[in-house]
């Protein structure tokens, strides 16, 4: 492996999707969203580490072997001798599941086992999802994000909200990434459950008063998505594509837009917007949580230039 250390580091969880097949039948399947948007990275050819904690099982063995298959820096991933996190999928059109992980291996990450330097090499710094919603795991990360954004790396937070986050003290580890975050993805769900008494407009402005600082930038599904910095406003329809399913589309526009900002680093904001549509709608062309490779994000970019 390549001594060099990676300039896109996503701290979070990576787990295995159980989803129901039918009867008594269910398939095990690497993922988690932390885990998809660092895939995401990696495949987009940005030197990309997912950090987190994974059983030595089997299971463990399969978020291994698809790290290695997208290219991730293996050493940051670590094993540790404790049960596998799983989500158990039982509906996909909407999405319903629980999580099993009481004491699992994602909650035994340790941070000071991570190379040395990393933090130095890093120019973004993610977080997110259900990794921020599990103790003592939050604790751990909001850390580490503080002490990313004091050594001046610009922090990318993805709440992807779950029903897990409804929990009393969530509350407090969201505001203190939101306040650190250089960069906000959020999709219309997340807003609805982090905000449940506002309507759209009037939980981008609690975020964004959360978050001043911040680019936010905010997915819409089918109706494309908004990129707002500062006073601007760069809208983005969806890209016409055939579409497999919608299956970490979400994690893909976030690694997408990260992997943009990172290969280009001058890009102007409907730019950035451009490459998140992109990786998002090439993920949507394949059945489960596709992480698009360059060639097929540049080719879609290539294909609907103006």
């Amino acid at each position: 492996m390549n001594a060099t250390l990676p300039a896109y580091v996503v701290f979070g969880e990576a787990l295995t999707d159980m989803v129901h097949q039918g009867g008594q039948q269910w398939l095990g399947l690497p993922g988690g969203s932390c885990w998809n948007v660092a895939r995401v990275g990696a495949r987009l050819g940005v030197p990309t580490a997912f950090a987190g904690a994974i059983s030595e099982d089997q299971l463990g063995d399969q978020l291994a072997e698809a790290s290695a298959d997208a290219g991730l820096d293996l050493r940051f991933l670590q094993r540790v001798p404790r049960s596998p996190l799983l989500a158990f999928v039982g509906a996909q059109h909407p999405p319903r599941y629980f999580f099993v992980g009481d004491d699992s291996a994602d909650l035994h990450f340790d941070p000071a086992r991570l190379p040395q330097g990393w933090r130095q090499a890093a120019r973004v710094v993610h977080f997110g999802s259900l990794s921020l919603a599990r103790q003592p795991l939050a604790a751990r990360l909001c850390e580490e994000a503080t002490l990313a954004s004091a050594a001046g790396k610009r922090i990318a937070f993805d709440p992807n909200f779950r029903e897990p986050m409804r929990a009393p003290d969530y509350a407090e580890v969201f505001a203190h990434l939101a306040r650190l975050a250089d960069y906000i993805k959020v999709s219309d769900e997340d807003l609805r459950g982090l905000y449940p008494r506002h309507d759209e407009a009037g939980a981008l402005a609690a975020l964004r008063a959360l978050a001043p600082r911040a680019r936010v930038l905010l997915t819409r599904g089918a109706q494309g998505m908004v990129l707002l910095d500062g006073a601007q406003r760069y809208e983005q329809p969806a890209f016409a594509v055939a579409v497999a399913d919608t299956v970490g589309c979400g994690d893909a526009a976030m690694g997408g837009w990260m992997a943009g900002l990172l290969r280009e680093p001058g890009a102007a904001p409907a730019r950035q917007a451009r490459w998140a549509a992109a990786s998002a709608a090439v993920a949507a062309t394949h059945a489960g949580a596709h992480a698009p490779a360059l060639a097929q994000v540049e080719a879609l970019l290539a294909a609907t230039a103006a």
